[in-house]
């Protein structure tokens, strides 16, 4: 599957990570798990700082202050239920010949704070941010504690089949 993902480094802190690669790695691994077999499919990926990722939770959410991802889906794939699982495999019956799934934004500042604080690999954790925001874009989310377990349960076997620990263990 030739999907594209464009990369566009916002902050040079950035650099030091393979971003291109890491979000392919990420994506492939999401699509190979659930099955998205048709495509192909486009996603962006900022990677910007925290001035910049707080005034995009400004304007989205309006929430004044940097977060570590946010996400923008090209459609609702949300579950028509609590706890259910999102309708992402319709992606293939939109017809174009690249399928948007998204756009993301990931901030440098507040992912290496979150990675030191977890005492978790920075690397795995900007791994387990883009495979969050991807998850976003395909309709999972976290607002109730089903579809949070739902999520988390995922994000933790994705991460396993890429040699990642699980990012919700206690440390």
């Amino acid at each position: 599957m030739d999907n594209l993902i464009e990369v566009v480094v916002a902050d040079s802190l950035w650099n030091r990570f393979d971003l291109d690669e890491m979000a392919d790695h990420a994506f492939h691994a999401v699509a190979t798990k659930l099955k998205l077999v048709d495509g192909p499919y486009e996603l962006s990926v900022l990677a910007c700082d925290d001035a910049r990722i707080a005034v995009l939770n400004a304007e989205f959410r309006g929430k004044e202050v940097p977060t570590n991802v946010l996400s923008w889906p090209g459609y609702d794939l949300g579950a028509d239920v609590e706890g259910g699982q999102p309708d992402a495999l319709p992606l293939a019956d939109i017809g174009d010949p690249f399928v948007n799934v998204g756009d993301i934004a990931i901030a440098y500042q507040t992912c290496m704070q979150e990675a030191d604080k977890a005492g978790i690999e920075p690397r795995h954790h900007v791994t387990h941010l883009l495979i969050h925001g991807i998850l976003h874009l395909l309709g999972y989310d976290h607002e109730t504690e089903m579809d949070a377990e739902m999520m988390e349960t995922l994000e933790i076997d994705l991460l396993d089949s890429m040699g990642i620990g699980n990012p919700y263990k206690e440390v």
